[in-house]
């Protein structure tokens, strides 16, 4: 961490060193530097600082107090979080693909452990080395080919068409896909397919299999006259009520690592319909970012304050409430510290 001497802020530091860092590498580090000077937006985690020292890489964004999604999932919540809580963090992490996807850029690595909460409750997506502009010569494309760099350890979130790598492309639905995987993340503390070979997952995801939320017993199919059915065959659930009852049962066992939970819940049949619109199989039966933003699931983000939801994050704790940060959040004594200029002078790194 670094002290900003005229707000007295804690700022989160990234040191590089350059001469270890292989070609892929460097130009990963080029990419995320110049998107975040590019990009503009609250609910996007940037860069405060950028600056090179000798061989050292220097990169200063905001310090995320309560981490992110995935910290808070393996220390305070491994079962899963509340409804609302999920609904405020999915909600700040659309508004940021919704201005992704309209500045023409996907991406490609929403996972709960780009996720960050602040102290004050702002929800950010980081994981900018990972996005990918769809603009050719000032015309968008409508699909990309790229692979994403260090996808095998991106594999459970990937979307179906992503992985198949084929003339098809993949396009911003991607997104919505892995946004319906952190959404059973979050319920369940635990990622889909992680318990399966890469090979097995991918065939998985090929042959459309279905991640959906666990409950108590699935909704009989004989009562589901009353749902509302959509062409693609799942309820839209935009601007309108959904039908209670669950349909589906998760397709993973839960790993031995994690804390067991003590029995499966009730969820929401709204989080139940939400989960089904971002995983099917074809994109473009996916809702757009700014479409789900209106769906039924959301509307508890609309009627409550932001400290309404920092109240169900207890029993976690923002770092800069602790007496003593932890020893590694501090940077060891370096020879590699930068010496203050006149510009960096504001900055205190010891």
């Amino acid at each position: 961490m670094a002290h900003h001497i005229p707000t007295g802020q804690l700022v989160a530091v990234k040191q590089t060193n350059l001469d270890e860092c292989i070609e892929e590498e460097l130009l990963q580090l080029m990419n995320e530097v110049l998107l975040s000077r590019l990009f503009r937006h609250p609910n996007l985690l940037t860069s405060r600082l950028v600056f090179s020292s000798c061989c050292q890489l220097w990169i200063l964004t905001p310090l995320m107090s309560y981490g992110s999604a995935d910290t808070l999932l393996r220390t305070y919540f491994p079962d899963g979080m509340s409804e609302s809580l999920i609904a405020y963090l999915l909600y700040g992490v659309l508004k940021a693909l919704e201005y992704l996807h309209k500045m023409g850029y996907v991406h490609r690595g929403v996972k709960a452990s780009h996720i960050l909460l602040s102290g004050e409750g702002h929800v950010y997506l980081s994981g900018l080395h990972s996005v990918y502009s769809m603009m050719r010569d000032g015309k968008r494309m409508r699909a990309v080919f790229d692979m994403p760099h260090h996808s095998p350890a991106l594999l459970p979130w990937l979307s179906p068409e992503l992985l198949r790598q084929d003339l098809h492309g993949y396009g911003v639905k991607s997104d919505i896909y892995s946004l319906g995987i952190v959404a059973c993340e979050l319920v369940s503390g635990r990622v889909p397919f992680q318990d399966m070979l890469p090979t097995q997952m991918l065939l998985q995801k090929l042959r459309g299999s279905h991640c959906c939320l666990l409950d108590v017993a699935p909704f009989p199919l004989g009562e589901l006259g009353g749902l509302k059915v959509s062409r693609s065959g799942v309820d839209s659930g935009i601007g309108e009520s959904v039908a209670t009852g669950s349909m589906t049962h998760s397709a993973t066992a839960p790993p031995t690592d994690r804390p067991q939970s003590p029995g499966p819940k009730n969820h929401s049949a709204t989080l139940h319909n939400l989960v089904q619109l971002c995983l099917q199989q074809q994109p473009e039966r996916r809702p757009s970012a700014s479409t789900l933003l209106t769906h039924a699931f959301f509307k508890q983000v609309k009627r409550h304050t932001r400290d309404t939801f920092l109240s169900l994050m207890y029993p976690a704790v923002p770092l800069t409430s602790l007496e003593d940060p932890p020893v590694s959040c501090l940077p060891a004594p370096s020879c590699h510290a930068p010496t203050p200029t006149s510009a960096e002078a504001a900055w205190d790194f010891s």
